[in-house]
């Protein structure tokens, strides 16, 4: 695979080496629109950041001078609303995590439902229904949460929001590999339950059910249990397929991802072939930096852990 070209950028502290990526995500490691728009929108008028590793805290840089697309993460994009204009020069889309776990209290800093059901809506009418993803996730297995009851949330909210958008995005609460978050749920209180092989089929039976009632693609972020049996794809959540349906007219954009211009259209149904199969001599776009299960293509990620203020109990990327 090969690595991201790189650039010499001008620092105030003098002249340093940066990666320059094709695709920034903006990010996996904070909520980024929910807090540090002004930030990033100052970042991209300066050409770089630095990015700080969070495994062993070395410092290095990004440039944005090759940069064509920006995928947005976030659970409030009402901030993001206000500045759309912005972003207009970049080819970008919004994955947007729309949970209900109110009455729980995991995510104590996020809006109130109602309102980010709104935010998610009006997102999508600006932009359109493909470059606005809906994520349930994760989806938590607790002592008075079964199979059952988490089906009815989501359900609930896909009936609000299945006419705007393409794609249920879902995954399983990962807690296992992540002390700091077992600690903090234990400290709450919380119990979170494993999830057995009959439930997790009945699980994916009962979001493929959904998922063809409201004429959505169901996809499962990042797990080990095959779900494909049921219908359900391993998702992409950096989507050249989307990409590529997306913005057929960025024609740089659609290079990196192995097509000539104009090529897509957003009448293509998610998740079915490409309208125009991409050169058999590109070589894979898949990210070898995420886990092995993860199906995104290369991103380059500009966030840092413990700069998310949601202070959802779950997330491993607040490590205190």
């Amino acid at each position: 695979m090969p690595t991201w070209e790189r650039l010499t950028i001008e620092t105030p502290d003098g002249p340093r080496e940066a990666v320059a990526p094709v695709i920034v995500s903006a990010s996996r490691a904070t909520d980024l629109p929910a807090f540090h728009l002004d930030w990033f929108e100052e970042r991209l008028r300066a050409g770089f950041t630095s990015w700080r590793n969070p495994f062993n805290g070395r410092e290095s840089f990004v440039a944005f001078a090759r940069a064509r697309a920006i995928v947005f993460w976030t659970k409030n994009g009402r901030p993001l609303l206000d500045r759309l204009a912005a972003f207009a020069p970049w080819s970008f889309y919004v994955t947007c995590t729309v949970n209900d776990y109110e009455a729980e209290g995991l995510e104590p800093g996020v809006p109130p439902l109602a309102g980010r059901l709104a935010t998610f809506v009006e997102l999508a009418r600006q932009l359109g229904r493909a470059r606005v993803v809906w994520r349930f996730d994760p989806l938590l297995r607790l002592p008075h949460l079964g199979v059952p009851e988490l089906l009815a949330r989501v359900e609930r909210i896909g009936e609000q929001l299945h006419p705007w958008t393409e794609k249920l995005v879902f995954s399983l609460a990962d807690i296992e590999p992540y002390p700091a978050v077992a600690r903090r749920l234990a400290r709450a209180g919380v119990a979170v339950c494993p999830w057995s092989e009959g439930e997790l089929g009945t699980l994916a039976a009962g979001l493929a059910a959904l998922g063809r009632r409201w004429g959505l693609a169901v996809a499962a972020c990042g797990e080990a249990y095959d779900f494909t049996p049921f219908g359900i794809a391993r998702n992409r959540c950096i989507d050249d397929d989307l990409l590529h349906r997306a913005f057929p007219d960025d024609t740089p954009l659609q290079e990196f991802l192995g097509y000539g211009p104009s090529q897509g259209t957003l009448c293509k149904a998610p998740g079915a072939p490409l309208a125009t199969a991409p050169s058999a001599s590109r070589p894979s776009l898949k990210d070898k930096g995420q886990r092995k299960t993860c199906g995104c293509i290369r991103s380059k990620d500009i966030g840092r852990y413990n700069t998310c203020s949601h202070g959802c109990l779950y997330c491993y990327a607040t490590t205190r």
